[in-house]
């Protein structure tokens, strides 16, 4: 009962500190909360809306002008121009992170643009993908928040940059390092949407307000047949698309902290800790971990089997 009662504080603290409002699958996961795993659960998502904003994922119908020609536009004001540089040094001083850049800046057929903006200052947001009449993703665009340098997502759905909040006493870790992972979690979602079929993307971003729509209206019913119909078509629920591809960016930023950490000792603790919480959130997704955990080549399992 303690436990329980302390999931909800979590949840109610987490809602008040969240700087934007419970919209489309953060709602849902409020509204389906039953019991305390699923408490900890639906706080972390209102902290995924304050890391991600409100337009994660995002597709628009069309071309601009900035979307053709392809390979890398950054559009960076002036005045966050410096701490960019940093933060992209960071990421590129990795050969993960320099294959992904580099398979972009040489892409004619693909236009990724990396903006910098304000709007989400700690945050990041991967969206306004756009696909061919063959079903390729031709573009899409990260936006970066202005201070990515600070912030440590929640270990629930972002067990990998949370891990950096390793004990000074263990190791510092340089706050463009934090960066770089964030940016290397846009990357991942870039990746991994442009291996997604495009239709069925598509489908999820059109049905999934209805889905909320409805269960916010139907007396918050989640075995109404109107939405177990629209789960099918979605591919799960809306909680269940958001959480598998926040997973994929975490993906990415596993691979960008593997290179970046040489020590073995360091990378350890590090992949340690991804996989406590992993352990403890998200389970059914390990694998995917585990295969970029047994490439790292550290001297002992670190607690991956």
């Amino acid at each position: 009962m303690r436990l329980f009662v302390a999931a909800v504080l979590f949840v109610l603290l987490a809602v008040l500190l969240c700087p934007f409002p419970l919209t489309g699958p953060v709602a849902l996961a409020e509204e389906l909360s039953a019991g305390q795993n699923s408490l900890r659960k639906s706080s972390s998502l209102a902290l995924i809306t304050a890391y991600h904003g409100d337009h994660e994922g995002e597709f628009l119908l069309g071309e601009s002008r900035v979307d053709q020609g392809g390979g890398i536009k950054e559009i960076v004001p002036l005045n966050y121009r410096g701490r960019y540089e940093k933060w992209k040094k960071e990421f590129l001083a990795t050969e993960a992170g320099r294959t992904e850049w580099d398979s972009y800046t040489h892409n004619p057929n693909f236009t990724l643009t990396i903006e910098v903006s304000n709007s989400n200052s700690k945050g990041g947001t991967t969206g306004k993908y756009k696909w061919n009449a063959s079903g390729e993703l031709i573009a899409a665009t990260i936006t970066l928040g202005t201070q990515i340098d600070e912030g440590y997502p929640n270990p629930v759905y972002f067990p990998v940059m949370s891990s950096l909040t390793l004990p000074e006493v263990v190791y510092r870790v340089d706050q463009n390092v934090l960066a770089a992972a964030k940016i290397a979690h846009e990357f991942g979602h870039v990746l991994r949407t442009a291996r997604v079929d495009a239709a069925l993307y598509q489908r999820q971003s059109q049905l999934i307000p209805v889905y909320n729509k409805i269960f916010l209206s139907n007396g918050r019913d989640p075995g109404d047949p109107r939405l177990i119909e629209l789960a099918k078509q979605i591919g799960g629920t809306p909680v269940e698309v958001w959480e598998d591809r926040e997973y994929w960016g975490e993906t990415n930023a596993m691979r960008y902290l593997r290179d970046r950490f040489a020590d073995n000792d360091l990378r350890c603790a590090l992949f340690s800790r991804i996989k406590y919480s992993l352990d403890l959130y998200a389970r059914p997704y390990e694998e995917r971990f585990k295969e970029i955990a047994r490439s790292s080549g550290y001297r002992s399992n670190c607690g991956w089997q």
